[in-house]
């Protein structure tokens, strides 16, 4: 029996005609209200014609979350008086309840991912309801972009709804083509904002790290709500690991403490959504936001953390980050505390970080990996997304780094065509990388027992399953917890879609058939070559392979790069570069080889830290990732010399390298450039002569340009090596040799001979200057000066009475004493004849007596010599 009252009680209710006007005109529309108000479910039942006297359309609702989804369901199904499966039903990843009767289906975004691949169609639905658009999550802007490509080119009837929980909706309006926005009004009370920062600093997050003094913090301020407010306390945090300390630290309060997230238990999650008679504190993370509704909440403490997706495409690690969560989160936590009467959110931290905080949260698009999305739309025909209708265009560099994926797995080919093995690992619903490993997996292991391992992949278990991949294998499959429910529920789903038409996935190792769905081996794929040859997944007697092999053969074909070999100590290096670290006490220590599955950065660290890793050994190394496998000639500049010698490299790891005696020749050059660049070119040789040459070179650059080249800087010089250095370079063949070659003859070359100015280099800028007592004195041509530098004796210039000048520049003169000690400087010898000489004949004249010292030096004669020798 439909439940009216409840129904009218939904302020949604108000917005409905202009809704359905709105899609009776366009198609399409926008539907902007507040969580609470029914758009997730009186919506729905209105379009389907369950409820209102419409005309019965067939409806399909998609949700961003697993716990969304099945909530919804339930909702809608007891507004109508009826049990899921009925007129309503839901579809989760490895969950249907639906059947013939069922007008509206509620389910995830991933799901209808799936649907669109297999039939872009939609055959027999006539709406779809895109719900909580505003989070941005990748696989609903998918979907989105996917169902409006479907909308222009094969079903312009279908209706589409965009509908979020926030007033941001003029980009979805847009995307739509101008839909209308229609707006519906909550029922809000007032919330009160206690700000409640740590009494002392805590540490900002980093990556998953949350500082232990954070946690303990919010819990206290749980503590505070519980002591100073009425009704549940709705509390939010940014992951599960997080929600368990704090619960831990809840002990002894007066209140039901219940875990809400995606993994929980769903009596769990059924507790948390059904209202109860004695106090509740519901650790929830972002899924409570507009998801959910909570009965009874009258409290939000909101720990201001969410938890982003992140990839760092140089070392080949992607994960969650904890991040700080935006302003638009913020309001929506606090919002829930309002719903059904007057409330408070304690906010932990002060209302100066609110103003600085993001206003909305990043669009996954943005910042995931997008090797999925990047195969989605291969397989929809367009490779590069350039023609989907996206608010956000994918980065180019992930998408690029996406692609690199994709043809190293073998999803699409060079072009980024899918083949058949691509669209088959598409609708997989897994990661490309997991898609991978479960199809060639299976051909080595058996459809089954790939699957159990994927799964594990799928869904990271458990921090106390440990970091031996094959250690959590069987205790999932011992285990009794939700995880292990999860796990089985994943194995399943995957041993059907891996398993050949016609036959049955193999039984788990140690289980009974009848548990496992039983059924004999079939190969699901052929194995890759390299895999075949080497027998990799295969005991040494050719039977199945342990679980130890089995788990790492799985890991290393879904994550190739990361294969690692051991250093010592506990450390790896990985075949993408990244050095990767185990924890103390691990029992993988020992291990030659490792497949890595789950790393991640600690703050100021070099080297990835391991969170779960199956052994190997190196020929399944080898096999899993072939693709990284190189035979080549490495000639390079290393520790002050040329090295030259043949490797055979698994990406950055070493496997074997021997001495190389004939070198390419243009190898070596390569490298002996390289010792240059590093070094400088202080590695020929260079006499006096040949840096004043170079110095020379340098002054007539700075002054004439033209033709005369610049060579002051060692990048310049070596840009022009062919030009200089050759052919002495080219039968170089080690850093000795560089030291034979005469830099000064060498840079005779650069010299401007075909103009003809060569010729005037003495002349232009002579080595030497002759001075009035007769001396060639060198000139300095060095850049630091800007001008070319005379030093010579003060009384070997009387009677000069003009500055030298070089190429037309003034040189710059160094007036020195008898005994060679700067006595002066100046450009303007006319001047310092008739003032500053002066001062410099006051001071010196006692100290050198046996010298001239004329009051008239521009009258005197220059001489080098003292009194006595100048009266011989």
């Amino acid at each position: 029996m439909i439940r009216q009252a409840a129904l009218d009680a939904l302020p949604v209710r108000e917005a409905l005609p202009a809704l359905v006007s709105a899609l009776d005109a366009h198609g399409a529309a926008v539907l902007c209200a507040p969580p609470g108000t029914g758009k997730t479910t009186l919506v729905p039942l209105v379009l389907a014609g369950l409820v209102g006297g419409g005309p019965r359309r067939r409806v399909v609702v998609a949700e961003p979350r697993r716990i969304a989804a099945r909530a919804a369901a339930r909702r809608m199904a007891w507004l109508l008086g009826e049990q899921p499966g009925g007129s309503v039903g839901f579809t989760v990843r490895g969950e249907r309840v639906a059947g013939p009767a069922t007008v509206v289906e509620v389910v995830t975004t991933g799901v209808l991912l799936q649907r669109l691949q297999r039939d872009q169609e939609l055959a027999g639905v006539d709406v779809v309801v895109l719900d909580e658009c505003h989070e941005r999550h990748l696989d609903a802007d998918t979907v989105a972009a996917f169902l409006l490509d479907v909308r222009e080119t094969l079903r312009p009837e279908l209706r589409l709804v965009a509908a979020s929980a926030t007033t941001d909706s003029a980009g979805w309006a847009r995307l739509l083509g101008g839909a209308p926005v229609v707006e519906a009004a909550g029922v809000s009370y007032p919330v009160e904002t206690v700000w409640a920062p740590p009494a002392r600093p805590v540490r900002p997050p980093h990556g998953m790290r949350v500082d232990p003094a954070q946690l303990a913090h919010v819990a206290s301020v749980v503590r505070r709500a519980l002591a100073e407010r009425s009704g549940d306390v709705l509390c939010f945090l940014p992951g599960v690991g997080e929600i368990a300390r704090v619960a831990g630290q809840l002990g002894g309060v007066d209140a039901e403490v219940l875990q809400v997230h995606g993994r929980a238990p769903a009596a769990v999650q059924d507790a948390a959504l059904t209202a109860s008679d004695h106090r509740r504190v519901i650790l929830a993370t972002a899924v409570a936001e507009s998801s959910l509704t909570v009965p009874g909440v009258r409290v939000v403490v909101d720990s201001g953390l969410a938890r982003e997706p992140r990839v760092d495409h140089a070392r080949g690690l992607g994960a969650l980050a904890t991040v700080r969560a935006s302003r638009a989160a913020g309001r929506q936590r606090a919002g829930r505390a309002g719903r059904e009467a007057p409330g408070v959110v304690y906010r932990c931290w002060t209302a100066a970080e609110d103003d600085r905080l993001p206003a909305f949260p990043a669009p996954e698009i943005r910042i995931a990996d997008l090797a999925q999305f990047a195969l989605q739309a291969a397989c929809w025909g367009d490779p590069d997304a350039s023609g989907l209708a996206l608010l956000d265009a994918p980065p180019a560099g992930a998408m690029a780094a996406a692609r690199e994926v994709l043809v190293a797995v073998g999803a699409v080919d060079a072009a980024g065509r899918p083949g058949p093995r691509g669209l088959r690992m598409a609708r997989l619903g897994l990661h490309p990388r997991l898609a991978r490993a479960l199809l060639d997996g299976s051909a080595a292991l058996g459809a089954r027992r790939a699957a159990e391992v994927v799964a594990l992949l799928s869904e990271e278990p458990p921090r106390e399953y440990g970091d031996d991949l094959a250690a959590a294998w069987r205790r999932a499959r011992a285990g009794g917890d939700a995880y292990a429910a999860r796990w089985r529920t994943e194995t399943r789903r995957l041993s059907r879609a891996v398993a050949p038409a016609g036959s049955t996935a193999e039984p788990t190792s140690g289980t009974p058939a009848s548990a496992a769905d039983g059924g004999a081996r079939q190969p699901a794929n052929s194995a890759p070559p390299a895999m075949e040859a080497r027998g990799a997944g295969r005991s040494p007697g050719g039977g199945a392979a342990p679980d130890d092999a089995a788990a790492g053969l799985i890991a290393a074909l879904a994550f190739p790069e990361r294969v690692a070999r051991a250093k010592g100590a506990g450390a790896f290096l990985m075949a993408s570069g990244t050095g990767a670290e185990l924890g103390e006490g691990s029992g993988l220590r020992n291990a030659p080889w490792l497949a890595v599955a789950v790393a991640d950065r600690p703050p100021h660290s070099a080297s990835a830290r391991i969170r779960l890793a199956a052994v190997v050994d190196e020929d399944t190394a080898l096999a899993a990732a072939a693709h990284l496998r190189t035979d080549a000639e490495e000639v390079h500049w290393e520790d002050g010399d040329v090295v030259a010698r043949a490797a055979q490299r698994l990406g950055a790891v070493e496997l074997a390298v021997r001495p190389l005696r004939n070198a390419d020749p243009a190898l070596v050059r390569a490298a002996l450039l390289e010792g240059l660049r590093a070094e400088g070119l202080d590695l020929l040789r260079w006499s006096p002569d040949a840096r004043a040459l170079r110095a020379r070179l340098g002054f007539l650059h700075r002054t004439l340009g033209g033709a005369w080249p610049d060579v002051e800087s060692d990048g310049m010089l070596l840009e022009r090596a062919d030009n200089w250095l050759e052919p002495e370079l080219s039968r170089a063949r080690r850093r000795a040799d560089l030291a034979r070659i005469d830099a000064g003859q060498a840079l005779n070359r650069l010299l401007p001979w075909a103009t003809g100015e060569a010729a005037r280099l003495d002349e232009l800028a002579p080595e030497r200057l002759e001075v009035p007592s007769g001396s060639r004195i060198r000139l300095d041509y060095s850049a630091e000066h800007g001008q070319p530098v005379l030093a010579v004796k003060l009384q070997e210039l009387f009677g000069l009475a003009e500055t030298p000048r070089v190429a037309g520049v003034p040189v710059l003169v160094h007036l020195l004493s008898p005994a060679g000690r700067p006595a002066a400087v100046t450009a303007d010898l006319a001047s310092f004849w008739q003032g500053g000489y002066r001062a410099v004949r006051a001071e010196l004249r006692g100290r050198y007596p046996k010298h001239p010292w004329p009051e008239d030096p521009a009258a005197a004669e220059p001489t080098r010599h003292t009194n006595a020798r100048l009266r011989r």
